[in-house]
């Protein structure tokens, strides 16, 4: 019998034990909000974890010891990964449409004014600007290191992709300061609600790109990646420039021109 080309996934618990922990994590939460125990939420996000660790275990374990990634599954990914960041493309075009719905023409009951009366933005250049240039330098940082994994330089692909997990953790650390100081809150109005939303699930992907780098981080390490077959680390070099071109544009419309 002919082998066939493409990768036939064998049966995996793993889909199920996520879907369960996505279950508990989403349901605790709104149970806390209600003032429940959280010990749904963290048995969720717990499970959550977990079965991350494994699947991706089999995943590079499929791809880099049993050779099932071939040239036409390679290519599948590559066609996956584009799909799902044109959806998460849709995602945040929906955001930018509510902010600008409610900014171009804003109603009596904000003032007829943007930003509404009453409400005082943050300066667009001081945290926001610090945020942009982090960014920034984590796009130069993680094209180095793919420049140098197509080199076969272990070792630059390995501090550049480190000092790109750095950035993006330091980016994590300053929006988190700036949400700690922000003189408004998610309550006050339409622009609390798309400012904290749009700029909390950039923030919540920054967070899901930095694991994504970490992963690749330790496989950069065990020597899973060569020059021609690095896919995983594409993928994660994709997301990241998405995560920074979606930032530019919070940052023009946003904290920019919103302020």
């Amino acid at each position: 019998m002919t082998r066939s080309p493409f990768h036939l996934v064998e049966f995996s618990p793993w889909p199920l034990t996520g879907s369960v922990g996505a279950l508990f994590l989403t349901a605790g939460t709104a149970g806390w909000m209600h003032g429940h125990p959280t010990m749904i939420p963290i048995l969720g996000t717990v499970l959550i974890i977990l079965t991350m660790i494994q699947w991706w275990r089999d995943v590079v374990r499929e791809g880099t010891f049993q050779g099932f990634h071939t040239t036409n599954v390679a290519s599948g990914l590559r066609w996956g990964m584009i799909l799902f960041i044109v959806s998460e493309v849709c995602f945040f075009f929906a955001f930018f449409w509510a902010y600008f719905h409610s900014s171009l023409a804003p109603t009596p009951e904000l003032g007829s004014a943007w930003p509404p009366t009453g409400v005082s933005p943050l300066n667009p250049f001081q945290v926001p600007l610090l945020n942009t240039a982090v960014l920034l330098a984590s796009g130069v940082t993680v094209t180095w290191a793919h420049h140098s994994i197509l080199e076969g330089d272990k070792k630059e692909s390995f501090q550049s992709l480190l000092l790109t997990v750095i950035l993006g953790a330091y980016f994590t650390f300053l929006q988190a300061g700036e949400y700690i100081e922000a003189p408004f809150t998610i309550a006050d109005g339409v622009y609390g609600s798309t400012f904290y939303v749009a700029t909390g699930f950039h923030g919540l992907h920054v967070l899901i790109g930095t694991t994504f780098l970490i992963v690749c981080l330790i496989r950069l390490y065990a020597n899973h990646f060569s020059t021609s077959h690095h896919f995983g680390f594409e993928a994660a070099a994709w997301y990241w420039h998405f995560v920074d071109v979606v930032w530019l544009f919070l940052y023009l419309s946003i904290y920019w021109w919103g302020s």
